[in-house]
């Protein structure tokens, strides 16, 4: 697999991100096994997980399997930190007493001295964004992570944070943000500001959240995440006539290539002008090996742009 870039820094990342949301809740040991193997083998080295991932136990799971399939310094290992769960409820907490010490909790379950990268999980309005940036300084003058990047901020947010990191021992490498032919929101000023700031970008949910591959064109299969009570909610949102326009141009445009609309949807996010890499997240291997086959393939020009005019530049309503 073609390795890129994190922005303009020298971190070296696989071109397509294997995410472990559910790995140690809805993914068992058996599967996530064989979904890093088969990733691993695949030339993959970029693993993306956090702290909040199943109350920790998608790191845990990434610690003992990792140590089995593949050597250390073969992966790139990503986290976050920011986001958690208190006596059941979601909590955002970006102080930096909070992230440094989910940081230290996230090594001892990843079982590493250091990761690759670590990620502010979200953006919050409690906390000076210099304290914020202030954790990310500590933990890489302390040898805790190589490399810090922010997850789901808006376009001045990121400036704002890049900015202020510039120059220092822990600039703003990545920002990773839901990206996919059903919400190009981020095409408006988040896109552009990495751009022009060095900034690499992790693209989550590029499937449109499991929409893109079609498989909910004729209704909910009984075993697809819409069908759990953790994501109908969240697949639901795109479940919708104007998200549906785009899924029936996505498998016109697999059709005429000869391709699967998982293929034609990776693609079109993946060579996006900014973006490193996708993130993967199958729910079994075999559908992570069916993903993996878009690393030979470039979507033609003409195509890309019909795709371009079908989905517009905003999420559906």
């Amino acid at each position: 697999m073609q390795q890129r870039r994190m922005g303009g820094s020298g971190l070296r990342v696989s071109r397509l991100g294997l995410g472990t949301l559910t790995w140690g809740r809805d993914t068992d040991e058996h599967e996530a096994r064989d979904q890093l193997t088969t990733f691993v083998d695949a030339g993959g080295s970029l693993l993306d997980t956090a702290a909040g991932y199943a109350d920790g136990a998608s790191e845990e799971l990434i610690g003992r399997l990792r140590r089995d399939v593949v050597p250390r310094e073969d992966v790139v290992v990503a986290t976050k930190a920011g986001i958690g769960r208190r006596r059941g409820e979601r909590v955002t907490d970006v102080s930096r007493g909070a992230l440094l010490r989910t940081l230290d909790a996230s090594l001892r379950r990843l079982d590493v001295d250091h990761v690759d990268l670590w990620q502010v999980h979200t953006w919050s309005d409690d906390v000076p964004l210099e304290e914020t940036l202030g954790a990310l300084e500590t933990a890489v003058t302390s040898g805790r992570a190589a490399y810090v990047g922010v997850s789901n901020f808006s376009g001045w947010q990121l400036a704002r944070a890049a900015t202020l990191g510039a120059g220092g021992p822990a600039p703003v490498t990545s920002t990773q943000v839901e990206y996919s032919l059903l919400n190009r929101a981020v095409e408006a000023e988040v896109l552009p500001a990495a751009v022009h700031l060095g900034v690499g970008v992790l693209a989550w949910s590029p499937l449109g959240r499991g929409v893109l591959t079609g498989k909910y064109r004729t209704g909910t299969p009984a075993d697809s995440r819409a069908a759990s009570p953790h994501f109908a909610g969240f697949v639901g949102a795109y479940l919708t006539p104007r998200a549906q326009q785009v899924v029936e141009g996505v498998a016109r445009a697999a059709d005429g290539l000869g391709w699967s609309p998982t293929e034609v949807a990776l693609a079109w996010v993946r060579d996006s002008p900014g973006v490193t890499a996708p993130i993967l997240g199958a729910r079994t291997a075999a559908q992570l090996r069916g993903a993996l086959e878009v690393e030979d393939l470039v979507l033609p020009a003409e195509i890309r742009a019909v795709l371009d005019e079908i989905s517009g530049a905003e999420a559906p309503a």
